[in-house]
């Protein structure tokens, strides 16, 4: 404490790593949402959160709100849930995952979490240590080096390919691993690239990471939202190759991203994790931080078994539709590329052409524009880690896609370079 003239002056350093970690797609959303026109009287269409909630056509099931009316009204989830959650939710998810799996999960291989957000938190706060680093995509989803940073976590970036259908470039994988390499994170169906894997390509990801003796974490919060030629593969399939963990949540397939469920598993017959030491260290981890109410733990098994097939099928289909309409009014709008075309989750990554534009400096330049003279949001791609592209998401109604749309291609013909 300082003392000036007599007097103590209380003095607020901060963490550094909350401040190096500040930026995050909500942060720069929020700043975009700041800057548009206050005179404006059309709505705004918010194309840079994968949060599809206030259209009607992305309504979840009323399975969903039955659970938790059913679990809230039963009385018996008033209580604190053990820490790593209610036994008959964690056989539910465990359930739920093995339909796609070679072998069958256990419930003790689940973990119920407060979210994907806080399985990140936790996956990465637990695979921390001096010296150690971590192999993150670029282009990736912020929330994975925020979380690194605060937990003094090198944070190393292999490349997703384009040209490849973004797909992972092993090559680089395996140039950046050393013996402190602890995981690699990839995220499929893709934020922010709207890519699926084929499964050929998530065998070859596991034997990569097998030959480092490195872990993977899956990233799955889209899991089953693959609506193109690719079918949706869990990366757990693979986990005799090498133990995985799969972070997942109800938020995206369900429509309900404010319920904050979701989980991590351990796919991992061989059971490295526990020799290891690490499923050890997560409970510990579990015993100090929040848990996911009690009573959405308690809905899980009922939406789990009993959301319908149409629910799930209505839901792809309007994604797919509104993939396509994102995909062929992009073509009509010449300083904006999709180098692969969406083919699951909510977002696409696009390119964006610099040289055909007069007075726009970069991303985050065209998107503060963007948002002040059309009132259309979206996410610059240098929040995601690649500067001069965007990510746009088309989880909205097709007409409000539409408009926005057609209000992105105005914006570049009063931006364009004048021949």
């Amino acid at each position: 404490m300082e003392v000036i003239n007599g007097h103590k002056k209380w003095g607020f350093q901060g963490n550094p790593e909350l401040i190096a970690s500040s930026i995050s797609v909500r942060g720069v959303l929020t700043k975009l949402m700041a800057n548009r026109n206050k005179d404006e009287k059309r709505p705004t269409i918010p194309l840079g959160r994968a949060d599809p909630t206030e259209f009607p056509s992305y309504r979840t099931t009323p399975v969903a709100p039955d659970a938790v009316a059913d679990a809230t009204y039963s009385y018996n989830y008033n209580c604190y849930p053990p820490t790593v959650g209610i036994a008959e939710a964690r056989r539910a998810v465990a359930e739920y995952l093995s339909k796609d799996f070679p072998y069958q999960l256990s419930p003790d291989d689940v973990y119920l979490t407060a979210g994907c957000t806080q399985a990140i938190e936790i996956v990465v706060s637990v695979l921390a240590r001096p010296n150690a680093n971590i192999l993150f995509p670029r282009p990736g989803y912020p929330q994975y080096e925020a979380r690194a940073s605060c937990s003094k976590l090198e944070v190393r970036h292999f490349d997703l390919i384009p040209e490849k259908g973004w797909e992972v470039d092993l090559d680089s994988v395996e140039a950046l691993a050393d013996e402190n390499t602890v995981a690699m994170v990839i995220i499929n169906p893709s934020n922010p690239c709207g890519n699926v894997f084929t499964y050929q390509h998530l065998k070859e990801i596991a034997e990569t990471a097998s030959k480092l003796g490195i872990f993977v974490i899956s990233d799955e919060v889209y899991g089953h939202l693959a609506f193109g030629s690719n079918p949706f593969v869990p990366m757990g399939v693979f986990g005799s190759t090498v133990p995985v963990l799969t972070l997942g949540s109800i938020a995206k397939r369900w429509i309900v991203p404010g319920w904050r469920l979701g989980w991590i598993v351990t796919s991992d017959p061989n059971g490295i994790f526990h020799q290891s030491g690490f499923v050890e260290c997560m409970k510990n981890f579990l015993d100090i931080t929040t848990d996911p109410p009690t009573n959405m733990q308690g809905a899980l098994t009922q939406i789990l078994k009993h959301t319908k097939e149409d629910f799930y099928s209505k839901i792809l289909t309007t994604i797919r539709e509104a993939a396509d309409i994102l995909y062929d009014r992009i073509q009509e709008i010449p300083c904006l590329t999709c180098p692969h075309k969406p083919e699951g989750s909510m977002v696409a990554m696009v390119k964006l052409n610099l040289p055909l534009l007069e007075g726009i400096i970069d991303d985050v330049d065209f998107c503060m524009k963007l948002a002040k003279e059309e009132s259309v949001i979206i996410l610059p791609g240098v929040t995601v880690g690649l500067k001069n592209c965007l990510r746009i998401t088309f989880a909205v109604e097709h007409s409000a896609l539409e408009d926005g749309l057609g209000r992105i291609k105005a914006f570049y013909h009063r931006h364009a370079k004048k021949e």
